[in-house]
């Protein structure tokens, strides 16, 4: 079966994307980036033959009909509901097999990255890409079994915890740790990347 790696983007508008970022240099210019870096992994990735690329797009109906988002990758919306919400129903309404899902805000994701991370479902359940924040920026299933009802509960999104937090609704799965990479909340963030 051939993996499914799902991308999670927002419709770039100013005051609706990388808003901490936008505190920082504005909200056009912080749309203006994330645009761009979206277009270019996109386009990084999507060409991978080794998975099938989708766009988890929101807000649902305007992503859907967006025109930033290049037309040959397929698209499903988000729907309602916190990341957590979102990301659990995009884990278990992605086609059989190994799934996986990004953020579409680090810049240093490479296809490598992402085949290192499949190939580690081939011997565990679950996989997460660290972020040094605490958080991260990939999670992943093998999915031989069903995905946990009470996947992503309690978690502390946008924290140090949101990691942990996430690690412990999958319970008595075996969890690998591929690379730590960084994303972009802050001008802070786009410096060291």
């Amino acid at each position: 079966m051939t993996p499914t790696l799902i991308l999670f983007v927002k419709e770039p508008r100013p005051g609706r994307v990388k808003t901490r970022l936008g505190r920082d240099i504005g909200p056009t210019a912080a749309a203006w980036w994330f645009r761009h870096q979206t277009r270019r992994l996109i386009r990084r990735l999507s060409r991978d033959p080794r998975w099938n690329t989708v766009l988890a797009v929101a807000p649902d109906r305007e992503g859907m009909e967006s025109r930033c988002w290049p037309a040959h990758v397929p698209r499903q919306p988000q729907g309602p509901g916190n990341l957590g919400d979102r990301m659990a129903r995009a884990l278990r309404s992605a086609p059989p097999g190994p799934v996986a899902i990004i953020g579409a805000d680090i810049p240093g994701i490479t296809p490598t990255h992402i085949a290192r991370a499949f190939r580690s479902l081939g011997s565990h359940d679950a996989v997460f890409g660290p972020a040094p924040d605490g958080g991260y920026w990939l999670i992943g299933l093998a999915r031989r079994r069903a995905v946990p009802p009470a996947l992503f509960a309690g978690v502390r999104w946008s924290s140090e915890h949101a990691l942990a937090d996430s690690r412990a609704t999958l319970p008595d799965h075996s969890i690998a740790l591929v690379d730590t990479l960084r994303d972009v909340d802050t001008v802070a963030d786009l410096d060291r990347v």
